[in-house]
C-alpha cells in the first residue's frame, strides 16, 4: 500500500468541555469540527479551579524564578540577547540541568523514529498502517483547508474561541507528519500556511482561571507541530524565528507564572489544582524550551517535574504507590477521563525529555509505570462497562474534599501505545495492565485539543527481549516483609525465594503472578531475598537482592556528644547547622546545643527513604517552649514531609506526615512534653498505627497514617531543629543520642531505651 493511496474520511467529533472558573463547576456541550474520529470526549477536558492570592517562588530551579521577558523575533534568532535578570539560588541547591546540548527534531518523536515508522509503512506492517489510517481519517491533511488565526484565543468565558484555534493546531501537527512520512512538499508547505497564519496573528490568551489550562494543552502541542517543521528548508529563517517569538511571549509566561504562583494559591494550598494542570504546562515549558533552543526552559520543566510543590510533580502525582508498584494518581478520586488525561501528558514529558537524552521515564523507579499500571487497572471494565477490579485506595485529603475509592472506570482515552512502547518493547519490563488497556483501544485513535493521540502511528515498536525482574524493594510492614518489584516481559508467573546468607541457598516460597507483590513473615533475623521470573526460555533470576532484619534493626545513630557522626556503621553522617555549639550531656559528656534561632542538625538526604515501618527516639532538654517547634522534619518540601512537634496548638507532643499539603496531615498526638529537663521521646509507626511515647511510657496511639518514608522519596530536607517552614520556631535546647531504628519496635524496647 502507497500512503497517498490510503483514503481520506471525514468524521465530527462532539466533545463535552468541563469549564472551571474558581470552584465552580460548569458543563457546556458544544459540536464542532476538529478532524477526529471520537465520539468518546465526556471528562476528557482538563479542568481544576483556583482563587487570587500571592506568588511564591517553589525549590526548583533557578530560571522558574524569573519574570519571563518579551521576546522579539530578532531576539530569538540570536540578533538581541535579552538580560535576564539573576535569581539567589534555592535551599538545596538547585540540580544542574539534564540536558545540555538540544536535539532536533526531539519532541514526541525523532528523526530516528520517523524513519522506523516509514520503514513499517513501507513494508505494509501493522500496527502502523492502521494506526496512520486513524490520523487520515480526520480530513487534517487536507491540502484545501485555509487557517483561521485569532488575535486573542480565550477559554473558560462567554464567547469563549479556543476550539477555533484547536482546529488549527491539530492540522498544522497532522501536516507535518505527513510531510514528514512522505516526503511530499505540499504537505510542508500547508504545514508552514498554518503555523505562519498563527504566528502573524496570536497576541494574547484569555480567559478565566482555564487560560492556564490553554497556554498549557495548546503551548505544548503548537511547539510539536513546530519541532517537526524545523528541517523543513521552505519555512523562512524570520518566519521560525516568528513562531518561537509567540510561544515564548503568549504561552510560556502563562505557563511559567501558573508553576511558581498556581493562580494565587501557592503559599497556602498549592495543591488546589489538579495534576493536570501542572502537567499541561510543565509540558508547554519544556516543548516550547526544545523549540526555542532554550535549555533553561527545559532545566525549569524537568526540575519541577522532580521536585515541585504542585500536584504535577512526580512526587505528588503519583500520590501512594501501593504492594505491586501500583501508583494511585492523585485524580483517581476524582474520575478517570482526568487520571488518563494525567498519564498521557506525564508520557508526552517523559517522551520528550527521553528524545533529549534524559530519563525520566525511570525517575524514582520507574514512577510514572506504577502511576500508569494503576489508571489502566483501574479502566479495565467488562462487557458492560462495569470495573473489573476494586483498586487499593490511600484516603486523599484535598482542597476539594476527601476520597476514599478511586472513581469511575472505561475512560478509553488514547494514551497507552506511549506507555507500553517504552517500558516493554524498548526496556523489556512488564505492563500487564496497560497492556490490556491498549489491547481495548490499539489502534490508537486522533484526539487533538488536550492531546494528540495517533499513538500507534508515533510509538508502536519491535519488541527488545525479555528484561530481568528488576526495581525490588523490600520494607517492613507490619512487622512483616513486603516486597514489591518490576516484572518481565512475557513472564508467566514469578518465584518469590528467600536465603539466611547473600549467596544462599536460596528456597521458593511461593509463585507471584499478579500483581507482582509478595508478604512475608519469616520470624527474626537477618533474610535475604530475590525474585526469579518464569518464562518460555526458562527462569530469569532478578537483578536484585535485597537484605532485610526482622523485627528491624539500627538505622542511624547520632550520639550527638562531641561530633555530628553515625554511630551506626551505615556513613550516615550529620551536619550542625547555623547557631549549633555543645553543651552539658545528660549524664556527663556533652550533647549538641541548639541556639532557637538558626541552629540546626542536618541529615544526609534520603536518610530515611528505605524504611517503611520505623523506629524514631532521642534525648531532649528544651529549654523554653514555643509552639510547633520541631525535634526533627524530615522532608522534602513543605508540602511532603514527617514531623515530631514538642508542642502543638492543643499543648501535645505530635507526629504528623503528609504527602501533599500541610493542612491535612495524618497524625497520633498526646502528652505535654516538658521544658527545663532531659525528657526521652520516641515514636513509632507500624503499617498505619503510629504510636507516640515520652520517658518511655505510651501516651498516645492512632491509625490512619499512610505516609511512611518510603513514601516521601529520597529527602532533601532532613533536619533536627528545624522546619521546613520559614515562619516556625527553631528548638531551643540540647539533644542527645538521637536514634532511627527499621521496623516499630515495642514498648519495653523504648522503655530500656529511656533508662
Amino acid at each position: 500500500m502507497q500512503i497517498a493511496e490510503l483514503l481520506f474520511y471525514t468524521l465530527t467529533r462532539d466533545d463535552t468541555f468541563m469549564r472551571d472558573d474558581k470552584s465552580d463547576f460548569l458543563l457546556d456541550r458544544r459540536t464542532f469540527f476538529l478532524g477526529t474520529a471520537s465520539a468518546l470526549a465526556l471528562g476528557t477536558t482538563a479542568c481544576g479551579g483556583g482563587s487570587g492570592g500571592s506568588s511564591f517562588s517553589p525549590i526548583g530551579g533557578a530560571a522558574a524564578q524569573q519574570t519571563p521577558p518579551q521576546l522579539t523575533p530578532a531576539a530569538v534568532a540570536g540578533v538581541d540577547s535579552p538580560n535576564t535578570p539573576e535569581t539567589p539560588a534555592a535551599e538545596p541547591t538547585t540540580p544542574e540541568p539534564a540536558v545540555r546540548k538540544i536535539v532536533h527534531p526531539g519532541l514526541l518523536v525523532t528523526e530516528d523514529d520517523l524513519q522506523r515508522i516509514r520503514n513499517k509503512l513501507a513494508a505494509n506492517a501493522e500496527p502502523w498502517v492502521g494506526g496512520l489510517n486513524m490520523m487520515l481519517r480526520t480530513n487534517n491533511t487536507n491540502l484545501d483547508a485555509k487557517p483561521r488565526p485569532l488575535a486573542l484565543v480565550t477559554r473558560g468565558v462567554d464567547g469563549e474561541n479556543y476550539w477555533q484555534m484547536i482546529g488549527d493546531m491539530v492540522r498544522a501537527l497532522h501536516l507535518a507528519l505527513r510531510w514528514k512520512i512522505s516526503n511530499d512538499e505540499s504537505y510542508a508547505k500547508k504545514a508552514v500556511e498554518f503555523l505562519n497564519a498563527w504566528s502573524s496573528t496570536l497576541t494574547e490568551l484569555g480567559g478565566n482561571s482555564n487560560v492556564y489550562l490553554a497556554s498549557g494543552l495548546y503551548g505544548n502541542q503548537w511547539a510539536n507541530a513546530a519541532e517537526l517543521m524545523r528541517t523543513y528548508s521552505g519555512w523562512a529563517k524570520e518566519d521560525v524565528a516568528r513562531f518561537q517569538a509567540m510561544l515564548l511571549n503568549v504561552f510560556y509566561p502563562k505557563a511559567h507564572d501558573f508553576l511558581i504562583n498556581h493562580n494565587g494559591t501557592e503559599i497556602r494550598k498549592v495543591t488546589h489544582y489538579w495534576a493536570n494542570w501542572d502537567l499541561a504546562n510543565i509540558c508547554a515549558v519544556y516543548a516550547i524550551g526544545v523549540f526555542c533552543d532554550r535549555p533553561d526552559l527545559v532545566a525549569e520543566a524537568s526540575n519541577y517535574y522532580k521536585s515541585g510543590r504542585g500536584n504535577g510533580a512526580s512526587a505528588n502525582n503519583v500520590y501512594h504507590v501501593h504492594p505491586g508498584y501500583l501508583g494511585q494518581w492523585q485524580e483517581s478520586h476524582r474520575d478517570q477521563g482526568h487520571s488518563t488525561l494525567g498519564i498521557s501528558l506525564a508520557g508526552m514529558l517523559c517522551q520528550m525529555a527521553w528524545n533529549q537524552g534524559e530519563d525520566l521515564f525511570g525517575y524514582w523507579n520507574n514512577r510514572l509505570l506504577a502511576g500508569a499500571e494503576y489508571v489502566a487497572k483501574t479502566n479495565l471494565a467488562d462487557a458492560n462497562g462495569n470495573a473489573l477490579y476494586t483498586m487499593p485506595f490511600a484516603p486523599y485529603e484535598g482542597v476539594h474534599g476527601s476520597g476514599t475509592a478511586a472513581a469511575g472506570t472505561n475512560s478509553l482515552r488514547p494514551n497507552w501505545d506511549l506507555i507500553y512502547s517504552h517500558y516493554v518493547s524498548r526496556k523489556g519490563l512488564s505492563a500487564p495492565w496497560s497492556k490490556a488497556m491498549l489491547d481495548k483501544i490499539r489502534p490508537e485513535r486522533v484526539d487533538g485539543g488536550d492531546q494528540p493521540g495517533i499513538g500507534t502511528l508515533l510509538y508502536a515498536r519491535d519488541p527488545v527481549p525479555a528484561a530481568r525482574p528488576s526495581g525490588l524493594s523490600a520494607f517492613l510492614n507490619d512487622g512483616k516483609v513486603q516486597l514489591s518489584w518490576w516484572g518481565t516481559a512475557g513472564a508467566s508467573q514469578y518465584l518469590v525465594q528467600r536465603a539466611a546468607s547473600p549467596n544462599g541457598p536460596f528456597t521458593t516460597l511461593a509463585p507471584v503472578t499478579e500483581p507482582r507483590t509478595y508478604t512475608d513473615d519469616p520470624g527474626q533475623g537477618t533474610w535475604y531475598y530475590r525474585i526469579d521470573a518464569v518464562t518460555d526460555a526458562g527462569e530469569m533470576t532478578g537483578a536484585d537482592t535485597l537484605r532485610v532484619a526482622v523485627p528491624g534493626e539500627l538505622w542511624l545513630h547520632l550520639p550527638l556528644s562531641g561530633d555530628a557522626n553515625d554511630a551506626s556503621g551505615r556513613g550516615l553522617h550529620a551536619q550542625l547547622k547555623g547557631g549549633t555549639s555543645w553543651g552539658e550531656g545528660r549524664n556527663g559528656g556533652s550533647a549538641v546545643q541548639l541556639d532557637g534561632r538558626s541552629g540546626h542538625v542536618q541529615l544526609p538526604d534520603g536518610a530515611v527513604s528505605g524504611l517503611g515501618d520505623f523506629t524514631i527516639a532521642v534525648w531532649v532538654y528544651w529549654d523554653t517552649a514555643s509552639v510547633i517547634a520541631r525535634v526533627f522534619d524530615f522532608g522534602s518540601n513543605d508540602v511532603a514531609y514527617m514531623i515530631l512537634i514538642l508542642r502543638d496548638q492543643n499543648k501535645q507532643l505530635r507526629f504528623s506526615a503528609s504527602r501533599n499539603q500541610f493542612w491535612k496531615e495524618e497524625s497520633v498526638a498526646g502528652g505535654e512534653t516538658p521544658t527545663g529537663r532531659w525528657v526521652h521521646l520516641a515514636v513509632t509507626l507500624s503499617g498505619t498505627v503510629g504510636t507516640l511515647y515520652m520517658d518511655g511510657a505510651q501516651v498516645a496511639t492512632a491509625d490512619g497514617i499512610w505516609v511512611n518514608p518510603f513514601q516521601l522519596g529520597n529527602t532533601t530536607r532532613t533536619w533536627l531543629g528545624r522546619s521546613q517552614y520559614g515562619g516556625d520556631p527553631y528548638f531551643k535546647g540540647r539533644m542527645q543520642d538521637f536514634r532511627i531504628y527499621s521496623g516499630a519496635q515495642d514498648a519495653a524496647f523504648i522503655a530500656d531505651l529511656a533508662r
